[in-house]
């Protein structure tokens, strides 16, 4: 046989092996349940798809003994081979792409990495709804061929919609930001995409964490796991649960997970109030809708739970603790005397699955002393293992399955890593130009790329990431536009040295332009890990300075962080051309800087968050959780501080120049109240002028608002539009102004695209009161569109509904 031929025959054999291994990893994985080849299970009641979910769990959980319950109360679930089910991994993440930080999700073999898209504070600051949802699918598609080659599980404990109360905490660059309106509708379209729901079915099921106001982990030593949260009925219902509600009410997510901090003296997840009361009762997490008795109390969980056995309702979803919260509870927190009276404490107030061996460990014993029944831990289970048939893992083989076709091919495909480099592109915030940029190939040949994160990889992925399908380091995305001289400065982004400053120097001063890529990364802030200042670390600000001086052309300074730094000292130096936040921009964020640079991308992001100068952190304890002002305390976010800013939320520079006008503006609105309360005296409807939400008919307030963007530059744009309300000067308890609604429009250069807004006054109009009640108060409202302002006049009408 000659050489050539030997040769092509290993080849052909080679490419028949690797056939073979892709088509085994994509319809291989054994069954999670039900396997069609094990007789003596696939005829089982629980394992026939013909029959409705609640009828298939009811039988499921009456044939498991209950040391097997205990053993599914938590993350790694048992398996139970006498009826055909295999141990399971609740615990995988996917804030951003698939991850490997939790135990459930590893890479190797065929699956060597998964698309990393731009950290979410980044992805954010697009205030783009429809990419928020896109990016969700992707990674829902990625997950679900993950899991069909058995390295992946389908419950994603992600995404993170804490508020970014605070800019010093480490996983703010985790949350969309500091708007609860932003943050919820981020919340909601993720998990749309995420879990692609049809009619009952989940591709993923996906986990809004962490429940409730959370955003400390460790600052001047008060950590997360001793920290009790004081906050206000009014701020945790007009900001902290706001995201929260999004998600379960309008995402339908799957899973809620609960906190490790206390809130007002007792564990999230040992709160009925927060858990049955306000994630079950009032937001419907079970999918329950009254449809026999409307006056069904919050509090009658069994009752519900009841009826879930006799009706097949379609959204029963799952409550998670955080990992190890419940032992914090009793080890750390020492919330009850016995650790037993801890698990119970945690399932009677609506717990349903611990990460953590603690339930398994003492709810047996809870049992035993008459803290717990076993219809308790049936609830729990009901609803956890409800979810898992909603993913099909109780339906036989995977690949028989809607997404059984997904495997290896689907993950980091050309069209996942084009939609990573778009998001990064949306993302990044033009903060400041006094005309250098975009620079020009022609002009600028020679470019010095200078900073501690000016060819990093893994710190342009943030935190809770996976292994990165490839990486564009911001040098080598330059590097594809002209030729590049490269200085570090300094080693790292600590900067605890200036000994490398007389190069960076050297090569600014031979350069046509310099760009200098500083910042952050996991080191400074991170989980476990928040700032107590806002300046950039170490010797950089002196880098900046230096380098600027020294400069042939212009200095742009780009910024990698997840919080906000205090760049005053830029801002106002005339030698820093142009300042550019990319956040953490994912696997691409290199080739989107890069574009963005050289105006092959207009740059369109918007600041979800505020920029503090250093002075406003001297005056805030992390640990104040009040969002509004108060003697001595200047409030926080744009929605209640008022004092100087660095860069203020929703700031953000483009190319060209967008003008708004109002085409059609209402000025009248009827707010119909309920007149049989008025019958009954209950006067409180109109408490301080402004009527209780629940009072009035939400559907009949609605008013149309048409705005008309027009792009007067001279280069194709996308403009967001952010819409703001104000309301009546009358209302004291919450005067602030707020973001109701935002719209993301590309407009080309000369040309102009109409936007139409409807404000609705339950939603958009109305505020909370300080004892946490959703009201519309009655007189003249502000809109805020950029420069324009509007008003909308509220009248109350006593001739309106009636039950």
């Amino acid at each position: 046989m000659s050489r050539t031929k030997h040769d092509s025959l290993i080849l052909l054999l080679l490419l028949l092996i690797a056939i073979l291994s892709i088509s085994s990893v994509e319809s291989g994985r054994p069954p999670f349940a039900c396997d069609p080849r094990n007789g003596l299970t696939r005829s089982l009641r629980f394992c026939r798809t013909n029959l409705p979910i609640h009828v298939r769990v009811r039988d499921l959980l009456g044939r498991l003994t209950l040391p097997e319950k205990i053993r599914l109360l938590v993350n790694n679930a048992i398996d139970v081979p006498r009826l055909g089910i295999r141990g399971y991994e609740w615990w995988s993440e996917a804030l951003h792409g698939v991850s490997n930080v939790g135990p459930g999700t590893k890479f190797g073999g065929s699956f060597p990495g998964a698309t990393s898209f731009p950290q979410v504070i980044t992805t954010a600051a697009s205030f783009n709804e429809s990419l928020w949802e896109r990016i969700g699918q992707v990674v829902s598609d990625e997950a679900r061929a993950m899991y069909n080659g058995g390295m992946a599980g389908l419950t994603y404990w992600s995404p993170n919609v804490n508020i970014f109360r605070d800019p010093r905490w480490g996983r703010g660059q985790e949350t969309p930001g500091e708007d609860p309106v932003l943050a919820g509708k981020y919340a909601a379209s993720y998990v749309s995409g995420l879990q692609s729901a049809t009619g009952n079915r989940l591709k993923v099921a996906a986990c809004c964490k962490h429940y409730t106001a959370y955003d400390l982990d460790n600052w001047k030593g008060v950590d997360r796991f001793h920290f009790n949260a004081r906050v206000s009925k009014q701020d945790l219902a007009d900001t902290y649960n706001v995201p929260f509600k999004a998600c379960v009410v309008e995402g339908k997510v799957a899973s809620v997970m609960c906190s490790y901090n206390q809130v007002n003296g007792k564990p999230t997840c040992a709160d009925p109030d927060l858990l049955k009361g306000t994630i079950r009762g009032q937001w419907h997490l079970n999918g329950f809708v009254p449809i026999i008795h409307t006056y069904i109390h919050t509090y009658i969980h069994t009752y519900i739970h009841t009826m879930f056995l006799m009706f097949d309702f379609i959204c029963i979803r799952y409550i998670v603790s955080d990992c190890d919260s419940v032992g914090v509870m009793y080890d750390t927190q020492h919330f009850t005397v016995t650790p037993e009276e801890s698990a119970a404490a945690t399932i009677k107030a609506g717990l349903d699955l611990d990460c953590g061996p603690f339930l398994a460990i003492y709810t047996d014993l809870a049992i035993r002393r008459g803290l717990l029944t076993v219809t308790d831990v049936d609830m729990a289970l009901a609803n956890t293992v409800t979810v898992q048939m909603r993913l099909g893992m109780f339906d036989g083989e995977p690949s028989a399955q809607p997404y059984g076709h997904l495997g290896p091919r689907h993950v980091c495909t050309p069209d996942h890593k084009q939609l990573a480099l778009e998001a990064a592109r949306q993302g990044i915030v033009l903060l400041k130009n006094s005309g250098s940029l975009p620079l020009s190939t022609s002009r600028h040949r020679t470019i010095a790329v200078i900073g501690p994160n000016s060819d990093v990889t893994e710190t342009m992925i943030g935190n809770y990431a996976g292994v990165a399908c490839d990486y564009t380091s911001p040098l080598k995305g330059i590097s594809r536009y002209v030729r590049t001289v490269h200085q570090v400065g300094c080693s790292n982004v600590a900067c605890k040295a200036n000994n490398l400053f007389g190069f960076a120097e050297v090569a600014a001063r031979h350069a046509d332009a310099t760009v200098l890529i500083m910042g952050l990364d996991q080191s400074i802030e991170a989980e476990f890990k928040d700032r107590t200042g806002l300046l950039l670390p170490g010797y950089q600000q002196e880098l900046v300075t230096r380098v600027a001086q020294a400069s042939k052309g212009p200095t742009i300074l780009v910024l990698m962080s997840g919080g906000p730094i205090d760049v005053s000292f830029a801002k106002y130096d005339r030698r820093v051309s142009a300042i550019l936040w990319a956040g953490y921009p994912g696997q691409a964020g290199g080739t989107a800087i890069a574009d963005i640079l050289f105006g092959t991308t207009n740059p369109g992001g918007k600041l979800p968050m505020t920029w503090y100068p250093q002075s406003y952190v001297a005056k805030v304890p992390m640990t104040n959780m009040g969002m509004r002002p108060s003697p001595g305390y200047p409030g926080r976010t744009y929605r209640f501080y008022k004092g100087p800013v660095v860069f203020p939320f929703g700031h953000g520079l483009s190319y060209t120049n967008f003008k708004q006008s109002l085409a059609l503006a209402p000025t009248d609105l009827s707010v119909l109240i309920n007149t049989n309360l008025f019958a009954t005296k209950n006067y409180s409807t109109l408490s301080s002028n402004a009527i209780k939400v629940k009072h009035t008919n939400c559907d009949s307030l609605s008013l149309p608002l048409h705005i008309d963007v027009e792009n007067i530059g001279n280069m194709d744009g996308t403009h967001t539009l952010l819409l703001f309300s104000e309301p009546p000067t009358s209302v004291k308890w919450s005067q602030n102004k707020q973001l109701i609604s935002f719209h993301r429009v590309h407009v080309v250069a000369g040309s102009k695209q109409r936007v139409k807004i409807d404000i609705h006054a339950c939603k958009h109009l109305s505020v909370v009161d300080e004892f946490g009640i959703r009201r519309i108060p009655i007189g003249q409202h502000s809109l805020y569109i950029g420069d324009l302002k509007h008003s909308i006049s509220l009248q109350a009408n006593l001739e309106g509904i009636k039950n």
